[in-house]
């Protein structure tokens, strides 16, 4: 009877936390499950059209270019027309962008498509993760924005294996793709909930930045350039590799699920020793698993199990990234360090997809991973660098890891570690933080 009680109990405290969020939540898992199927699909469209490796990489970059210009320019337009209409109009867009695709097959139109796509949900991101933010409160901080990403993880995942469902030589699945973005509209724009405060815009100062976490910033750029080279091209590896379309998709999937399995672990490993040694050893293990990719003849279990072994490495490297600047950044200056994360990692997946692309048309599709393999080098020989010129973070310095606030996911996640959101309070008050992005370049 008392397991009974606590259980219900249980249950009643979860479902009254996220209803003042469930609007939210039901929209981003639309809007994500159909930007996860075009993710998919889209290349292996292009594939099968007769797209370069090139032009599908540059269909990667555009994406991420267009991502990009959304983080600076989308606090503008949210300003100006408010959470609610903004969010209406930029799922609008994407939703009518998906139904282009089909219409105008050619690869100058699909890279334009693609920035396009990536401004929107630029801007989506920042919406959801900013109503979320003023939603939340110091107690159920942690618990919204961690449902949050357990939702972006599962809906990506869902979104990817409905490649599975019809052929991709059909309308069909970007007609599916479409109505589920424009499903997203129907929670948010019929919410009761009020909208967020205003968007706050401060002073972004990105050598300031470098200087302070030199870790975190290339970390970031160089795990941009790497993993922005799986999303933009892994379909295609993976066909090159003797897969269909839908075995594609199930490999790409996969790798979602190793990276979200493993983010809390790796990020709590970094909590007790030096997080740049960690993401060294994380950087090791996924250089390691990318070359096995590019040189191991693998068959579909094979490149299964490496998918998963990848997505347990490689995609929990932005967390720790993430994490240590944060640790080095001023308690005032967690939103400036987030944005400077967030735009090293976007300018990152902006090069690699075309980088990769052109040795992978020069040299074969297995010179996605090596290409990797070699970024992460990189990185691993930058961090040793560092780590022989300065001391980690001391215990004081360094702040306990919040995946909600690192998880390479989202796109405008403010973070607010509980040092930081406790001197706010105790200076102004507020049980709510205003959403703040840098959009001011300096």
């Amino acid at each position: 009877m008392a397991f009974l009680l606590r259980e219900r109990f249980g249950r009643f405290i979860v479902a009254k936390t996220l209803a003042p969020v469930a609007a939210l939540l039901f929209g981003i898992a639309f809007l994500l499950a159909g930007n996860g199927l075009q993710t998919t699909l889209a290349p292996l469209r292009a594939a099968a059209e007769g797209f370069s490796a090139i032009e599908i990489g540059l269909m990667g970059s555009g994406y991420y270019l267009g991502f990009v210009v959304g983080c600076l320019v989308g606090p503008y337009l949210i300003r100006r027309a408010g959470h609610i209409r903004a969010f209406t109009a930029l799922v609008s867009i994407a939703s009518a962008t998906v139904l282009v695709h089909p219409l105008s097959i050619h690869p100058a139109a699909w890279i334009l498509l693609r920035a396009v796509t990536g401004f929107s949900l630029a801007g989506i991101y920042l919406i959801v993760e900013s109503w979320l933010n003023d939603r939340a409160t110091n107690q159920n901080r942690g618990f919204i924005m961690s449902a949050y990403i357990i939702v972006n993880f599962a809906t990506i995942t869902v979104g990817q294996m409905l490649v599975t469902t019809a052929s991709i030589h059909d309308f069909t699945l970007f007609a599916v793709a479409s109505i589920l973005v424009s499903a997203a509209v129907l929670p948010v724009s019929m919410t009761r909930s009020d909208q967020p405060a205003p968007i706050a815009i401060v002073q972004f100062r990105p050598i300031r930045l470098f200087l302070t976490a030199p870790v975190g910033i290339i970390g970031a750029l160089l795990i941009g350039v790497a993993n922005g080279a799986f999303w933009s091209l892994g379909t295609v590896y993976a066909t090159g590799r003797g897969l269909d379309s839908q075995g594609a998709a199930i490999f790409m999937s996969v790798a979602v699920v190793g990276g979200a399995a493993m983010q809390w672990p790796i990020g709590r490993l970094s909590d007790r020793f030096d997080r740049r040694t960690v993401l060294a050893g994380v950087m090791a293990a996924a250089a390691t698993v990318s070359v096995f990719l590019a040189m191991l003849p693998l068959g579909n279990y094979g490149l299964m199990a490496m998918s998963l072994a990848f997505g347990m490495t490689t995609l929990t490297g932005y967390s720790v990234a993430a994490a240590h600047a944060y640790d080095r950044a001023d308690k005032n200056a967690y939103v400036e360090m987030a944005a400077g994360v967030l735009l090293a990692n976007g300018l990152g997946s902006v090069i690699g997809p075309v980088l990769a692309s052109a040795l992978m048309a020069s040299h074969g599709p297995e010179w996605l991973f090596l290409f990797m393999a070699i970024v992460q080098g990189l990185l691993i020989v930058f961090i040793a660098l560092r780590v022989w010129l300065r001391g980690p973070a001391s215990n004081t310095e360094k702040e306990e890891f919040d995946v909600y606030s690192t998880a390479p996911v989202g796109g405008a996640i403010t973070p607010e570690p509980k040092s930081a959101a406790t001197a706010q309070r105790a200076n102004a008050g507020p049980d709510r933080t205003t959403p703040a992005i840098i959009t001011d370049v300096a």
